[in-house]
């Protein structure tokens, strides 16, 4: 006689059609009182039963898998349909590339609940023989956000991506800057161009790229107040970006930058040609009279940039902020005053990532002591 199975241990009966065991059981009952079943297949009893287990287990913890084929790239895809709806328009541009150039057509294909540690080690190891660390760093953050919001939805038990580590990738191209002969060559050259009093505000004053494709007239005074007790000077008022929130980068961004005699003639033959624009509008507008992207600039800046005489695959608009920071440097200003100018909110970035000095020799030591002992052999 057949031994009754007890209560709790749910069915167990061979498909012919799938050739597999189906251990089923009942696991509760919806509000509408029908009954939530749980299956496990496997080619014997056992697998079967395994099977079950687990499904029982994921239920218990309230991780049911109510997509077991759910893949790497239904993860991201869903992630840059919704996961992304305060960033602009160009970082999701620039997220849906990397995504799908480096992470879906790698691992896409992997069914989300497969993926292991191990694969995503091989895969970035297998990425930094072609791509700078900075790249990696950024691919890893897009899956590790992309596989955490399909385990806050239940389509995986845990963040695989979480337990790996970076390598480092290939070293990227360093930043650099203009000498001074460079730096004036490049003023001489710009003098036609239609980016000439973009180019030059930007060398002039350390601008960010993002700050002076946001500024608008009613930002620019270029007469300044002369009868005033101190005297005010020309200036712009640096208070906006084209980021997706329209502010600065850090609170510490935002400041007024007096301005070069330069800049002030450059803005205003700009102006002169703009046909003495309203206040609200853009200094430096595109074609159509929004704002100007980074690849406007870049074409551009090209052109210019090859006239004095560089090669233009080695500089960007970018640098033109470092060559600031490197010419003042040079010239003997402080760090801390420099830190100020670029909207710093200390010297540590200026010191290591902006300031490339011509002449990079501490003086200050020598200086002190041929003061103190006198210059005398």
């Amino acid at each position: 006689m057949t031994k009754r199975r007890a209560r709790g241990e749910g069915g167990l009966h061979w498909d012919e059609s799938r050739q597999r065991w189906i251990a089923t059981i009942t696991v509760g009952y919806t509000p509408a009182g029908k009954r939530i079943v749980r299956k496990g297949s496997g080619k014997t009893k056992t697998e079967a039963r395994t099977k079950l287990r687990e499904k029982i287990r994921d239920y218990e913890d309230g991780l049911a898998l109510v997509q077991d084929g759910h893949t790497v790239a239904d993860a991201l895809t869903d992630w840059l349909t919704y996961g992304l709806s305060n960033q602009s328009e160009n970082t999701k541009s620039n997220y849906t590339t990397l995504v799908r150039s480096h992470i879906i057509s790698d691992l896409g294909a992997r069914k989300l609940r497969d993926l292991t540690a191990t694969d995503v080690d091989r895969w970035l190891l297998d990425k930094s023989r072609h791509l700078s660390t900075r790249t990696l760093r950024l691919l890893h953050s897009l899956l590790n956000r992309a596989v955490n919001r399909a385990m806050a939805r239940d389509k995986v038990k845990r963040n695989v991506v979480a337990l790996c580590a970076v390598p480092s990738g290939r070293t990227g191209r360093p930043s650099k800057s203009l000498t001074f002969d460079q730096a004036k060559m490049l003023l001489v050259a710009a003098e036609d161009s239609s980016l000439h009093a973009y180019i030059v505000l930007s060398l002039l004053t350390g601008a960010r790229t993002e700050e002076l494709r946001a500024l608008i007239w009613a930002h620019v005074d270029l007469t300044g107040k002369p009868d005033n007790d101190p005297p005010a000077p020309p200036s712009i008022q640096v208070w906006r970006s084209v980021r997706v929130d329209g502010d600065t980068k850090t609170k510490k961004s935002r400041r007024t930058l007096a301005l070069p005699a330069r800049c002030v003639t450059a803005l205003t033959i700009h102006r002169e040609r703009q046909g003495r624009p309203a206040a609200d509008r853009l200094v430096f507008p595109s074609a159509a009279g929004t704002a100007l992207d980074r690849h406007n600039v870049l074409r551009a800046f090209r052109p210019v940039v090859a006239k004095a005489g560089l090669d233009p695959r080695d500089w960007t608009p970018r640098e033109l902020r470092h060559s600031f920071v490197s010419l003042l440097s040079d010239s003997g200003m402080s760090i801390e005053q420099i830190a100020d100018l670029c909207g710093h909110s200390g010297t540590t970035v200026t010191e290591s990532v902006y300031r490339h000095q011509l002449r990079p020799v501490l003086l200050s030591g020598a200086v002190a002591m041929d003061r103190i002992f006198g210059a005398e052999a």
